[in-house]
């Protein structure tokens, strides 16, 4: 079984990545944080086959652990493989800020150019990303990753600043890194370019990182937003249980930002009611709405009471008793034929409704029936393409 250590195990990164190694099952995790001493690491490393090397320092008192935390950790772990003659695979999650002229920048380059001289005296395969802005769950808020700022700010109706709403930031989701760390692991899944200037249209279907030289990768997926489009959407998802309506998840992004949402959350903040409209028929409640999806709601029945009796022209519905016994009803608005059939709850039937069919639905049955509904297009009072008719003349 391969042998696998991470640094900086209890980080974001490192945590996550920990998590992903063991649903896997086929790998021994070493793990290595700051509470451990350097004969613990030194043994982790020397008795590893692959070092996934997260920890670093980003946050210091004095500017000084920048390069004791980064390049100097670094060195270390190199220095005990070549006093041993080892040339152990080693990947590092570096910073878009190695560029820069400031010490964590500087710090990040130092740990990248060990890398690199040890990749070239030892023959070692080494992986160097330089990862932009970091979200996703356990990541943790007012410390190094705006997004995980505002999650926590906004699922706690607390104020958000943002200096310039139009700043873009490049964004990568914490499930796409650990993709692609577990692919560097195996060095498979990895769409490899010969030259970082050389122009190339790849198909990154299914791809997890991009090798751009003999060092350097990038993880694939990579998203650009402003801050105002991201404070926007973390609006929306705190007004959801309001509005019920759910973001596009067809788009990566909203999907991969609106999970990372919700783990913001208080424990107690889990649960939310739905605004129930009851009448003398039972009750109704709207679930979900989406400009993509249309809306689901919920209805509860008593018994011998029918609903429906209408028909539209374009909007189309789905129907599900899941407790009960009810007849759903069809009649072609031009014709008298009536279509009937007979569901149960305990056998669960969906029934598509066509446009141009008046229809209903009766509770046949001694209890109460629960149905779930769901309509292709949400409802627009101000054109509600419904139009009651009776299905049994």
């Amino acid at each position: 079984m391969k042998k696998i250590l991470v640094t900086g195990s209890n980080g974001f990164v490192g945590k996550n990545t920990v998590v992903a190694l063991k649903e896997a099952n086929k790998y021994e995790i070493l793990t290595i944080d700051r509470n451990n001493t350097d004969e613990e690491l030194k043994e982790a490393v020397l008795n590893t086959d692959f070092i996934v090397h997260l920890a670093g320092v980003n946050r210091p008192k004095d500017a000084k652990e920048f390069y004791e935390g980064n390049g100097g950790l670094t060195e270390k772990i190199v220095g005990y493989l070549k006093e041993n003659k080892k040339n152990t695979p080693i990947l590092i999650t570096s910073s878009t800020h190695a560029v820069l002229d400031n010490d964590y920048g500087k710090s990040k380059k130092q740990s990248e150019d060990v890398l690199i001289k040890y990749s070239d005296e030892c023959d070692a395969k080494v992986y160097i990303f330089r990862l932009p802005n970091l979200f996703g769950k356990w990541c943790r808020p007012n410390y190094n990753s705006a997004v995980a700022t505002f999650c926590y700010n906004i699922a706690h109706d607390l104020d958000v600043w943002v200096n310039d709403p139009v700043i873009e930031l490049s964004l990568v989701y914490i499930d796409d890194v650990v993709a692609s760390i577990i692919d560097c692991i195996e060095d498979e899944n990895i769409i490899k370019l010969k030259n970082i200037d050389e122009e190339v249209n790849v198909n990154t279907t299914g791809a997890s990182s991009i090798q751009i030289d003999k060092y350097y990768y990038e993880v694939t997926t990579v998203y650009k937003r402003t801050l105002g489009n991201i404070v926007d959407s973390l609006k929306m998802f705190r007004n959801m249980r309001k509005s019920l309506l759910i973001p596009d998840l067809s788009d990566g992004f909203n999907k991969a930002l609106y999970s990372t949402y919700l783990t913001y959350l208080e424990e107690n903040d889990f649960s939310y009611y739905l605004d129930k409209k009851e009448d003398n028929r039972g009750w109704l409640a709207e679930l979900v709405k989406s400009e993509q999806f249309g809306q689901m709601f919920v209805s509860k029945t008593h018994p011998g009471i029918t609903r429906g009796n209408h028909w539209h022209h374009t909007k189309t519905e789905k129907f599900i008793v899941i407790q009960g016994q009810a007849a759903i009803r069809f009649r072609k608005i031009d014709e008298d034929k009536v279509i009937e059939y007979i569901v149960d709850g305990e056998k669960p039937q969906v029934l598509d409704i066509p446009p141009g069919y008046t229809h209903s639905i009766e509770n046949i049955g001694q209890d109460e029936i629960i149905t779930l509904f769901w309509s292709n297009e949400m409802f627009n009072p101000e054109k509600p393409d419904t139009y009651f008719l009776e299905v049994n003349k």
